[in-house]
């Protein structure tokens, strides 16, 4: 079904009222905002390698204040167990009946913050629920949280006593990125108080608008040449020189659900070699394993993808055609 320029129009306006409202929170971050905001909308999930004291707590607690959604927070530690992610099933001997108790889990926007810590069956737990997007207890299935957004975290200081996630569930994550520090501009407002910084932020928004949202995403048109030119970079991924193993064919289809949020976020119903450029290294990069004399010579995953970019020719013409 095509998108019609109210869709279009409306679609664009809410993204950017979001962004803005979050950015209350999250101040001099409105780039990283949007990446997230796109990918919850392209239903997909975000993982977050970056220093603490950079604000994911906030931003994931400002999106979900934004569109009016219930969010938990998990800290993942070396004794958590899976029961404490999805739940459990108590007795009760009044009504001699077992009663679920709902995890944290159960939300909109889930905060896994210090995924690696956890052991690989308590990850496993998290990333199963990911992919499914519901949880089963018993004979009970049920739906973790519509929409669904989960933002995990991981430290790249400390690496004592962590359990690194395996590469086949790092491509469970649709993008991977980071907050980063804020630039001395927007440091130097903070400080001096100029910049104002929102707790509690008013909903513009509520959660049902994020999956109607959803819904016109994906009805935005793809050129056959564009799509063609994906699937060139993710080929060429796994032929590079240092790479031992390229990105799977998900990240193609999520490099393409995402380039299709994301063009309309600017304003149009189909996408461009421009998007794809744009969204290729947080969508694929953290699903290419080096080989071991690449790690060993400092080579980063997001150069290898520039590099592919740069060999692989865009496709010219009209692509809303």
């Amino acid at each position: 079904m095509a998108i019609t320029q109210k869709e279009q129009d409306e679609f664009k306006k809410l993204f950017s009222a979001i962004v803005d409202n979050v950015e209350k929170s999250l101040f001099g971050k409105r780039s990283v905002i949007e990446l997230v905001l796109a990918t919850m909308i392209s239903e997909g999930h975000v993982l977050l390698e970056d220093v603490p004291g950079t604000g994911k707590t906030a931003l994931a607690r400002a999106i979900a204040q934004s569109i009016s959604v219930k969010t938990s927070r998990i800290q993942f530690t070396a004794d958590l167990l899976p029961s404490d992610i999805t739940g459990v099933e108590i007795y009760n001997q009044k009504k001699e009946q077992f009663e679920f108790q709902a995890g944290p889990i159960f939300a909109s926007v889930v905060l896994a913050d210090e995924i690696n810590r956890a052991s690989p069956k308590t990850q496993s737990a998290l990333l199963e629920v990911m992919e499914e997007g519901f949880v089963t207890i018993g004979n009970v299935r049920q739906p973790a949280g519509n929409p669904f957004l989960v933002i995990a975290t991981q430290n790249p200081i400390e690496q004592a006593g962590t359990n690194p996630l395996p590469e086949a569930q790092m491509d469970r994550f649709m993008i991977k990125t980071l907050i980063g520090y804020t630039d001395s501009a927007a440091t130097v407002q903070i400080l001096q108080g100029t910049a104002e910084i929102a707790k509690v932020l008013s909903p513009v928004a509520k959660g049902e608008e994020i999956l109607k949202m959803a819904a016109i995403s994906r009805a935005v048109h793809t050129n056959a040449s564009v799509l063609r030119y994906i699937v060139d970079i993710v080929e060429e991924t796994r032929r590079a020189q240092q790479v031992q193993f390229g990105s799977s064919v998900r990240g193609a289809r999520n490099l393409t659900k995402l380039a299709k949020t994301w063009a309309l976020a600017q304003g149009r119903n189909f996408i461009t070699p421009d998007d794809v450029k744009f969204l290729a290294g947080p969508v694929l990069a953290h699903r290419i394993v080096l080989t071991t004399d690449a790690e060993f010579d400092g080579v980063r995953a997001e150069q290898i993808v520039l590099e592919c970019i740069d060999r692989i020719k865009a496709p010219a013409g009209d692509y809303s055609a």
